[in-house]
């Protein structure tokens, strides 16, 4: 989030709520609080798009903490009930133990996530727990190394993102979630080995569709990869049955091995 010249709204009542046109009620706030990321991932922030020296927010420009918890109050007043911090890479933004610290004593918020490439969640997994935080998801988007490091834009290495997700497993991020971006000949071939890894170890696996995001990653419908291709896919190996939604307006679709062994 970036500073602008709006006028922030006076402090709602507290019984008012938003819902759109089809009837969903306002739940999930997404918190960018860094702008900038140690990953150059081709389907987010392209190298050639975002250069060495790309004139990233000040950190002036940023908005503070003090901004954030305000604003964030404001919209748990109209019925936000979950926040999730992302960036860029929000691990990159200091002192964030203390923000997470103060959107948990805000009165309604149910659930308090993060987002992260994983590389540092080493060095603050405990006191992002001990701060309130209550979920981490961490993107992998593939199990092989090559394939790895291509899509984090040649800033990644598997082996420390993987024993990352074990460090905050034992900090006590339970379940943790990660997320995989598939693309058609890039790392879908890859999608079953990473079911297989993350199946029975409390991870749950997200696949999330290739977007268009703001026209720069040079998006191909050819390259996206179909919910339904992927469920035959996985289906054929390991038996799922679907689940209900959490809540109405959930986004996900979201389905159980039969066995018992987690869920995607």
């Amino acid at each position: 989030m970036s500073k602008n010249s709006q006028h922030v709204p006076a402090e709602p009542a507290a019984e008012a709520l938003v819902r759109d046109r089809l009837g969903r009620s306002l739940q999930d706030l997404r918190i960018s609080v860094m702008d900038r990321c140690n990953f150059r991932c081709p389907y987010c922030m392209p190298a050639e798009k975002y250069p060495e020296g790309h004139p990233f927010l000040h950190r002036s420009e940023q908005l503070d903490f003090d901004e954030i918890e305000r604003l964030a109050r404001l919209l748990v007043g109209l019925g936000v009930r979950k926040l999730r911090l992302t960036g860029g890479e929000p691990l990159l933004r200091p002192g964030l133990p203390d923000l997470v610290r103060r959107l948990r004593a805000i009165d309604g918020v149910e659930d308090l996530a993060m987002t992260t490439n994983g590389v540092l969640l080493d060095r603050y997994a405990a006191a992002l727990r001990e701060a309130g935080l209550d979920r981490v998801t961490v993107s992998v988007d593939s199990l092989d190394e090559a394939t790895f490091e291509r899509m984090s834009g040649g800033r990644g290495r598997l082996g420390p993102v993987l024993e990352n997700i074990r460090h905050a497993q034992r900090a006590g991020f339970e379940p943790l979630k990660v997320n995989t971006v598939l693309q058609r000949g890039l790392n879908d071939d890859g999608a079953l080995d990473i079911v297989d890894y993350f199946r029975g170890t409390g991870v749950i696996v997200r696949f999330i569709e290739y977007m268009d995001v703001g026209s720069i990653n040079d998006w191909r419908r050819r390259q996206v990869v179909s919910s339904a291709e992927l469920i035959e896919r996985i289906q054929a190996r390991w038996p799922l049955r679907a689940l209900a939604a959490n809540y109405h307006g959930e986004v996900a679709n979201r389905y159980a091995f039969v066995d018992g062994e987690g869920e995607i």
